[in-house]
């Protein structure tokens, strides 16, 4: 049963001592839960922040400077090996760290049975979304479940059901409030061949071409197009991938596109790191896109199949969104963005 007679943590106040989220993937919503972590950390700044989050993202919540411990789990890797004597044992180790400490709030902003479980898994009071808001009837595995409109952007929606389970007032713009450690930009240089290391050191813009959803897929000819004219502003493009299909990819346009470079295939973090030294980042629908916008860099998603009011670009000060569902952008919408985003 939902508990609607629970008295909300007062604004402010340190009350809330110890907080977890639950938010496990997919990246791109991953990355959509950062400003539910800096509205958190100004609201109870004395506050410890752990987090939930599928092993293939564990690098990205320690972008965030307030978020404390990180416990890794593999829902989609167990479910596909659900009665191996490694799984059970992985099971069990998530499941000693998700109840090892008690905490005052479990904030599921995920919204679906597989979160919803997790959650009920951890020690402590446990929020998250209604009936009519999750695509999931989940609202019974919580102490309270909140309704929250569907037409707002995913940041708001995660932003304001922290807000009403904590019972304190938004404001402002949504604030990511990422950093790359110098030690990680480190490793990235090491990482990489002499040629593309050196590269870094002059502008240098990212395309982020690679989505495993081809109705996302930009053609590659616009891509092409777009490559010659940043090379021409002086800019190098790097092309990251992040599988053997996306490689190939990488190549051909590469092959295309004076200047430009394909680094090896890199770790999370260490494309985080690469994003965060960019002049430019254009991407497709991805998570990465939406990284790059969260670390503040000027960046323009280019939409083809999904509706960017709902899950577009949002909240980044440098950020710009071309493109709708079944419209994708050609050149000519997509270079003025470019300027926008790069004057800042």
């Amino acid at each position: 049963m939902t508990d609607t007679n629970n008295r909300n943590l007062p604004p402010g106040s340190d009350a809330a001592r110890r907080i977890l989220l639950v938010k496990t993937s997919s990246m791109g919503d991953v990355v959509h839960n950062f400003p539910v972590v800096s509205d958190l950390a100004v609201q109870f700044p004395q506050t410890e922040i752990d987090w939930v989050v599928e092993e293939a993202f564990a690098a990205l919540p320690p972008l965030h400077a307030m978020v404390g411990r990180v416990i890794p789990v593999a829902l989609r890797r167990w479910r596909r090996q659900p009665f191996t004597a490694q799984t059970w044992r992985e099971i069990r180790t998530c499941l000693r760290q998700l109840r090892g400490r008690s905490y005052d709030a479990i904030i599921d902003t995920q919204g679906l049975l597989k979160s919803a479980v997790v959650a009920a898994c951890a020690r402590g009071r446990r929020y998250g979304l209604n009936w009519a808001s999750s695509r999931e009837p989940i609202g019974w595995f919580y102490h309270r479940a909140f309704s929250i409109p569907w037409d707002r952007h995913a940041v708001e929606r995660n932003r304001a059901l922290a807000a009403a389970a904590l019972g304190y007032p938004l404001s402002g713009p949504a604030s990511y409030a990422l950093r790359v450690p110098d030690e990680l930009t480190g490793r990235l240089r090491r990482r990489l061949p002499a040629h593309i290391s050196a590269a870094l050191d002059r502008p240098y813009a990212v395309l982020l071409h690679a989505t495993s959803a081809a109705d996302k897929q930009w053609p590659e000819q616009r891509w092409i197009q777009l490559g010659k004219a940043l090379y021409d502003t002086g800019l190098i493009c790097l092309l990251p991938h992040g599988s053997a299909a996306e490689q190939h990819r990488a190549e051909s346009l590469a092959n295309a596109i004076p200047g430009a470079l394909v680094p090896p295939k890199l770790a999370l973090d260490e494309l985080a790191a690469l994003l965060a030294g960019a002049a430019l980042a254009v991407g497709v629908d991805t998570g990465a896109t939406h990284l790059a916008a969260a670390l503040g860099r000027p960046t323009v998603g280019i939409y083809c199949a999904t509706d960017p009011r709902a899950t577009g670009l949002h909240g980044g000060a440098r950020s710009i969104n071309a493109g709708t569902i079944g419209r994708a952008p050609d050149l000519a919408d997509v270079l003025p963005c470019v300027d926008r985003v790069r004057a800042g």
